[in-house]
């Protein structure tokens, strides 16, 4: 309707100010009249302006068509993971008849995963790792299965043990990404979810925490229809917490669990009371970002940029273009025909641990190339490391994990960075994430950022790296938003 009002009464006055005889007096009026009106259309258009949202829609991911009856099965069944002998076996011989090619000579990790280490990796998998084992560290934690949408969505809900009088909780919804799983969180869910009893400060406040499994990764049932993306993801999530009771709540992720709990705030902001986020997805282009990189590194306070900005962002195209094209080849495979080298993948465990742990290497820390071993038992157990390989190996959900990329790059991948967050945010920037996100350029999407913490170590695994850093810095912001 004010498309049709403005050109309308703008056409009025103009006329009115052609046909005018100008006396000394109307030469005044009529210019101030044509600025009065113009401001009040502007306020009036500026009244109903509304902040843009996700629509949250609806969706069916279920095999065939959506029942035209019936209502869906909303209970919520307590699920275990659990192992055979015949699972274990079939591992077993699959490890024993692995080939492997020759590395090159002092190529360390510059190639992708040295096979001379991923034989003692194997080694290690096929005679020490205890599957059984760890299947009981899995389900020390309560699991859980309920059905949205067609399909069955895993998830494991902790709740504190005990709560003191006068402490709040809150729940916490907190998302894994690729190639990771709800396994990246079993170190820090007792910080949260107990934070006194591990040496943290956490005031009034505690957590209890949902880890759902995104569909097609572990024990989330895979979509059977095409187009599952991060906003279908997010509306699942959205109803997964209100089937468990919640009308409010915090949600933390990074890598997807980033887009996803992002597009959450998006979708239903009067349902996220915070956002925290440990990675930032932004749109880098623009005329205006240009001259701050240009310029960004000589006169960085003229651009928004601090000096630890500038640390972690120059040489920009080293650190920007070129370390981003080397570590980004898999996503070009899994946006355009990830079923292909899935196959390959997910017959074979050998290649599947070679392909995910190789990002466990570079993505924790850059200069992990240049060693032998990748650096990953510097920061990780094996032990760990083969639980997140086994729950892709055991659920086979590689290849619907590696279809996520393409359902999401299908459409304008970046469409959404253009619907402002207002939801309360923290950003969380670890040094060695594969890129660093100013906060100048994050306030162009995030538009009510309370905290942006420079975290001293660490990658793009935050919560499996360095938990209690991540925790602190969760504990700090919940804070800080109670306190408003």
């Amino acid at each position: 309707m004010w498309q049709e009002v403005i050109p309308n009464a703008w056409e009025s006055i103009l006329s009115r100010i052609r046909s005018f005889q100008y006396s000394q007096k109307n030469a005044v009026l009529v210019p101030v009249a044509a600025v009065g009106v113009g401001g009040v259309l502007v306020c009036w258009l500026m009244s109903r302006r509304k902040i843009k949202s996700i629509e949250m829609g609806d969706g069916w991911w279920g095999s065939g068509e959506k029942p035209l009856k019936g209502k869906e099965d909303e209970s919520i069944r307590p699920f275990k993971i659990e192992t055979s002998d015949e699972e274990i076996e079939d591992l077993h011989r699959r490890l024993d008849h692995a080939r492997y090619a020759p590395p090159l000579e002092r190529a360390a990790f510059n190639y992708g995963f040295n096979s001379d280490y991923l034989q003692k990796v194997v080694a290690y998998w096929r005679n020490k790792f205890d599957w059984r084992k760890q299947v009981e560290i899995l389900n020390k934690y309560p699991h859980f299965l309920t059905t949205i949408e067609g399909i069955d969505i895993h998830f494991i809900h902790v709740k504190p043990s005990y709560v003191p009088h006068g402490k709040a909780v809150q729940p916490l919804l907190m998302v894994h990404g690729w190639p990771g799983s709800f396994y990246e969180f079993y170190k820090i869910i007792p910080l949260l979810t107990d934070p006194a009893k591990h040496g943290l400060d956490s005031g009034d406040v505690v957590f209890e925490v949902i880890c759902p499994s995104i569909p097609g990764y572990g024990f989330s049932e895979a979509p059977h229809q095409q187009g599952f993306d991060t906003v279908a993801t997010a509306r699942i999530f959205h109803k997964l917490m209100k089937r468990l009771g919640f009308k409010e709540y915090y949600v933390q992720g990074g890598d997807w669990g980033s887009r996803v709990t992002t597009n959450m705030s998006q979708m239903l902001p009067q349902s996220v009371k915070g956002l925290h986020l440990n990675l930032i997805f932004i749109r880098l282009q623009g005329l205006k970002k240009v001259i701050q990189v240009m310029l960004g590194a000589y006169v960085p306070w003229l651009v928004g940029f601090t000096r630890e900005d500038v640390q972690r962002m120059y040489p920009f195209m080293q650190k920007n273009v070129f370390d981003i094209l080397r570590e980004s080849g898999y996503l070009h495979i899994q946006a355009t025909k990830p079923d292909t080298a899935g196959c390959g993948l997910n017959d074979s465990p050998v290649g599947l641990a070679a392909y995910i742990l190789e990002k466990f290497s570079t993505w924790t820390d850059k200069s992990f190339l240049k060693k032998d071993d990748g650096g990953l038992e510097s920061k990780y157990s094996l032990d760990d490391l083969l639980t997140n390989v086994m729950i892709y190996w055991v659920t086979a959900s590689i290849v619907p994990s590696m279809r996520y990329y393409k359902e999401n790059f299908a459409r304008d991948f970046m469409a959404d960075a253009r619907v402002g967050v207002y939801v309360p945010t923290a950003v969380a920037a670890f040094p060695q994430e594969i890129a660093h996100t100013p906060q100048v350029w994050a306030k162009k999407t995030f538009k009510n950022i309370v905290q942006y913490s420079y975290m001293p170590r660490g990658g793009h695994f935050a919560a499996f790296e360095e938990p209690k850093l991540l925790a602190q810095d969760i504990i700090r912001f919940v804070r800080k938003v109670e306190r408003l």
